[in-house]
């Protein structure tokens, strides 16, 4: 990971390190990483609840409130409980379209304990944004959030 990743994630543990409350922290992840990348239209996370994703912090646009697991992007990755990386969301079978804008996604499921408690998804209005540099990035983010939560 480079030196830029690195140093984001370090921003993000003091964000969240004395703070016990789960939504807070979820808050303040999405909002950092609404500030760290760029060509986003979308970050947050959904939260399992009731075996479904129901949504949590964000930044961006309304979003649908309620996603089926193993149903659209969101949905498949937490299913698998691997991150998906989706070049061009209109070829994904089953896309749910909360924004018309989004052209591409990259979903990380969320794991504590080997319990599934979400997933961080992102959203960007265009084709084939993320690279494998930003999933490393993301996985990266997402286990020290973890560790937090």
């Amino acid at each position: 990971m480079n030196s830029v990743n690195k140093t984001r994630i370090q921003v993000l543990e003091s964000l969240i390190k004395d703070e016990p409350n789960r939504i807070t922290n979820l808050a303040n992840a999405s909002a950092w990483l609404n500030e760290c990348l760029d060509k986003i239209n979308w970050v947050g996370f959904y939260l399992v609840e009731d075996n479904e994703l129901v949504l949590g912090p964000f930044q961006g646009k309304t979003a649908c409130v309620r996603l089926t697991i193993g149903k659209g992007v969101c949905g498949t990755a937490a299913k698998e409980r691997e991150i998906l990386r989706v070049p061009d969301v209109h070829e994904f079978p089953g896309h749910i379209a909360c924004d018309a804008a989004s052209r591409s996604e990259i979903v990380v499921p969320l794991i504590k304990g080997g319990t599934l408690i979400g997933v961080l998804d992102i959203d960007s209005p265009i084709c084939d944004r993320f690279s494998e540099d930003d999933q490393q990035f993301l996985e990266a983010f997402a286990e020290t959030l973890v560790a937090y939560l």
